[in-house]
């Protein structure tokens, strides 16, 4: 049987975990990505092609667990950890967020090569399952870097097909790309343009790739559009927001509202300063921190007034730099505990570990939103905030996010290397009368939800060539 809408990503709508009594609980698939792409329903049966990222996964395929409408691949555990692991998260996302320190990273040697084919190896495979599950015609949605080559090797299997890419992290200026090595850069690019249509969260991160494809490929740029070697490929940019009836539906649930009780204790009569990431290099964790520390100790009328709650969501610890740097996370913290607690008052809390049900409850009570990330593509922590807040929260909200083109106006924008200047955003959040922080979040919650998933992947789907007649 063959479908007329596919979705491809590297994590897909469930997955499994041992649940120590031999069996396998199925879970739904984390991260802002699976969050989008389950809007799918909303627009007419998928086909959801995916990996399976663990050994719970490859056994569940193997006993016949994954629901009907997914598609979950067992790829080469050794392609996939040089895929995955070595290119993808190591390499790309590295590029696509800055991240490299340039006196020392990357270095690209033979082994790059070994590397860079297992993730054309990867997205072959994705293009296998692709290629023979969909149906005459039929729109396809790929989703991210790890897949960034799918649409060109598709486009060559299957050239009927309606093409989609969408990139959910930033894009980096041409100078940086093109630490890239030459060959990578331009096969990334071209494998991108194989689509009918890409899309990014904000006009940056498209005018940014598109001057990557000017300047690497020598693409034709006009307003929209991208042409080279006799195709175009549109550009769109699709700001993804939240679906705030699923989610205050969600946080009304008994695991959410039991949380609440334990919150309220740890916090008391104080104000929360909350934050809710995962412990990744980009997310500037150590640096938010680090204002914390510098407004009770510049601005010491806080102490004792404020709690720090950083929910800190384990990410990608089979990479050493993302070890490191959850321990530089943990160290910093205890400084803050050391420097400032008192009898009655611990500063910071901070739990690193998957709570889902407890970030929805302290959205609830938060009186400030720290959403500090070097770079992101969105960043749905600053939509999620504003929309469960009870009483109005203050967000502050780096520039280099991409929710800052929509909520920006309403936000204290911070450069998040500027640790001085986030200690005088919080100071300026904690301090803001309700009538107007309440103002603020109200309308820091409408544009949250102008593009909710649904509306989000229904914009993809315009974006592509009208289906062939009879299809």
């Amino acid at each position: 049987m063959t479908a007329p809408l596919l979705l491809a990503s590297n994590r897909g709508p469930v997955s499994f975990e041992e649940d120590g009594l031999g069996g396998l609980a199925p879970r739904r698939g984390g991260g802002g990505l699976v969050s989008a792409v389950a809007g799918a329903s909303a627009v007419g049966d998928a086909h959801w092609v995916c990996a399976a990222l663990s050994e719970a996964d490859r056994a569940a395929l193997r006993q016949g667990r994954v629901p009907a409408g997914v598609q979950m691949l067992d790829i080469d555990p050794v392609t996939f950890d040089r895929a995955y692991n070595r290119v993808a998260n190591a390499t790309l996302w590295f590029v696509a967020h800055l991240l490299f320190d340039t006196a020392t990273a990357p270095v690209f040697t033979s082994r790059t090569q070994r590397e860079w084919s297992a993730y054309r190896a990867y997205g072959e495979a994705f293009t296998d399952a692709l290629a023979a599950a969909a149906a005459p015609g039929a729109a396809v949605l790929v989703q991210d870097y790890h897949l960034a080559l799918t649409p060109r090797q598709l486009r060559a299997r299957r050239p009927d097909l309606r093409i989609g890419h969408f990139s959910h992290t930033p894009w980096a200026p041409p100078e940086y790309f093109c630490l890239l090595p030459d060959d990578v850069a331009r096969e990334v690019l071209l494998g991108m343009l194989g689509a009918d249509a890409v899309g990014f969260h904000s006009a940056r991160w498209a005018d940014a790739f598109a001057r990557c494809c000017v300047e690497v490929l020598g693409a034709a740029w006009t307003q929209g559009a991208l042409t080279f070697e006799g195709r175009t490929t549109r550009l769109g940019v699709h700001p993804l927001g939240i679906d705030a009836v699923e989610l205050r539906t969600r946080a009304a649930e008994p695991d959410v509202q039991g949380r609440l009780p334990l919150l309220r204790e740890l916090v008391g009569d104080r104000q929360l300063l909350l934050r809710i990431d995962r412990t990744e290099l980009s997310k500037n964790i150590v640096r938010g921190i680090e204002a914390y520390r510098e407004l009770l100790r510049e601005r010491p009328q806080w102490r004792r007034r404020v709690v720090h709650l950083v929910l800190a969501y384990p990410s990608r610890h089979d990479l050493p730099e993302y070890r490191s740097y959850t321990g530089e996370v943990q160290r910093i913290a205890r400084e803050v505990n050391e420097e400032f607690a008192e009898d009655g008052w611990l500063p910071l809390h901070l739990e690193v570990r998957d709570d889902y049900p407890r970030s929805l409850a302290a959205y609830e009570l938060a009186d400030v939103l720290l959403v500090n990330p070097l770079r992101d593509g969105m960043n749905l922590v600053a939509k999620e905030g504003p929309v469960l807040s009870e009483k109005g929260v203050s967000l502050v909200l780096s520039r280099q996010a991409g929710a800052a083109d929509e909520l920006g106006d309403d936000a204290h924008l911070v450069n998040p290397y500027d640790v001085a200047q986030t200690a005088q955003a919080l100071h300026e959040a904690l301090s803001t009368p309700a009538d107007v922080r309440l103002a603020r979040c109200s309308r820091l919650a409408d544009a949250a939800r102008a593009m909710p998933p649904a509306q989000w992947l229904q914009a993809q789907l315009s974006a592509l060539p009208a289906a062939p007649a009879g299809s």
